[in-house]
């Protein structure tokens, strides 16, 4: 039998680099001795040989790796052996990742957890930690706690713009314009230059709270007396900002200027023009701006081409809403879920739900899976029209595919179901049961419905189902 060559720190981050799989990467992170070769540990190791010398490299991919796949019991297990490998010194920024990796999964708690560990690693907190978790509790709309981290942060570092600018937009977030004011001013008292983000930040603030005034007079005062240009995003911030208010000219005039300072043209610039341009009943404009984004480099975006099939959607007109449809993918975009219920949502509206669910039936065909919406859309559609038996097969779907975990979701719609004296129905609603069998709402509405109904076979129906038999109620 041929003998392995051993593996090295540097041939194991290599390998690590070019594994794509996250499970095939923690196997051969743990078992380096084995190699690429095989996939099995030996399952006699030899107890003189001296243990593997990691390097931080590796520790960083593996932890990389294992965080973006979200297998958190894994990661935690590397971060583990890391803290006890003390020839090794951590580096503060994978601790930043760790703690963006909980951040996207909505785990805060578990992001404080790793900020309040790091000096046990043998490594120090600098104000790029705090922002990382200041960024993440902002995420997910942890105040409270921002304030408590804000709160200490003299013990870490002085803040930074990085900090100011989180700290605006939680303000923002939180509708608290005084506060993100004052954020600003304390920012300039402590000799923090504002950015292109802070102005951004605070801008888009101002327009999203419909404070337009202040929003141009702060763009004015950037141009003016910072010397700093204003960005896309902050055009876009406005534009945004005047087609809410219904100042659609005067939006156009702001893109206008964009191409003035040649300023590069972000595809939402447009998309919301798209979207003021029906709203305002100006839709003979809104292909005119597709067409005058391909001429200025500015490639359209599912969000463009969304735009265009919302709006011909209100207006009725699903010719075009399809035919925007089929250029987005001849454009190699690929419409989302959106992009479908949109039309589906329409077409119900519109009492067309023949056209509507065979639209939903083509979406696996178009590669794009129905969510929670679209079957909520095609029951109501349905049950409007009093097609109970279709409306049951879609409540049936939706519970296969766990879309009705949550009685509210679909409850409303169990009277007008009922009304049709559809045993598919009573069958749905008793897999529904069965399904969340600690859902007391659901309990509550079955048995009310099973005594309005004077269902002869109701206490046998509820016999089986406690004692989990298969129902048939035909």
């Amino acid at each position: 039998m041929q003998k392995l060559k051993k593996v090295s720190p540097f041939r194991l981050n290599s390998l690590l680099r070019l594994q794509k799989d996250p499970k095939l990467a923690l196997h051969l992170f743990l078992n380096p001795e084995s190699g690429a070769q095989n996939p099995n540990p030996n399952p006699n190791p030899d107890p003189k040989a001296k243990p593997f010398r990691y390097s931080l490299l590796s520790y960083d991919l593996i932890i990389s790796k294992l965080g973006r796949a979200k297998m958190f019991s894994q990661m935690e297990t590397i971060v583990d052996k890391l803290k006890h490998d003390t020839r090794i010194t951590p580096e503060e920024i994978i601790f930043c990742n760790i703690i963006t990796f909980y951040g996207r999964a909505r785990l805060p708690q578990k992001a404080l957890q790793v900020f309040d560990e790091i000096p046990t690693f043998r490594c120090h907190r600098t104000i790029r930690s705090v922002n990382t978790l200041l960024n993440i509790l902002l995420r997910c709309r942890e105040f409270d706690k921002m304030v408590e981290v804000i709160s200490g942060i003299e013990k870490y570092a002085a803040p930074d713009a990085c900090t100011y600018n989180i700290m605006i937009n939680a303000c923002c977030v939180m509708s608290d314009l005084e506060r993100a004011w004052y954020v600003f001013d304390e920012m300039r008292r402590r000799g923090v230059e504002p950015n292109p983000v802070t102005f951004g930040t605070l801008i888009n603030g101002l327009c999203v709270n419909s404070e337009l005034e202040m929003a141009f007079g702060l763009k004015k005062r950037m141009e003016m007396d910072f010397k700093i240009k204003p960005n896309a995003r902050i055009y876009v911030a406005l534009i945004k900002g005047l087609c809410k208010g219904g100042h659609l000219s005067k939006a156009i005039k702001l893109k206008d200027e964009m191409l003035r300072k040649k300023i590069e043209l972000d595809p939402a610039v447009y998309s919301t023009l798209i979207s003021a341009s029906f709203k305002a009943g100006r839709k003979g404009e809104a292909s005119g701006f597709l067409e005058e984004m391909r001429r200025n480099g500015c490639k359209p975006d599912t969000v463009t081409y969304n735009a265009m099939i919302h709006g011909f959607c209100q207006e009725n007109e699903f010719d075009s809403a399809f035919a925007a449809l089929s250029e987005m993918e001849k454009e190699g975009l690929k419409p989302d879920v959106i992009s479908y219920n949109v039309i589906i949502g329409a077409l119900c509206r519109e009492r067309k739900v023949e056209e509507a669910n065979d639209l939903l039936q083509d979406m696996p065909r178009r590669k794009c899976a129905p969510d929670a919406v679209t079957y909520r859309t095609m029951l109501e559609g349905f049950c409007d029209l009093k097609q109970f038996k279709e409306a049951a097969s879609v409540l049936d779907e939706m519970i296969f595919k766990g879309y009705a975990r949550h009685s509210s979701s679909i409850s409303k719609y169990i009277d007008d179901l009922l009304e049709g004296k559809n045993e598919e129905v009573w069958g749905c609603l008793f897999s529904l049961v069965k399904r969340n069998p600690t859902d007391r709402c659901i309990w509550r509405l079955l048995t009310s419905l099973v005594c309005k109904n004077n269902r002869s076979d109701s206490y046998e129906l509820f016999d089986r189902l406690i004692n989990g038999d298969s129902l048939s109620v035909g």
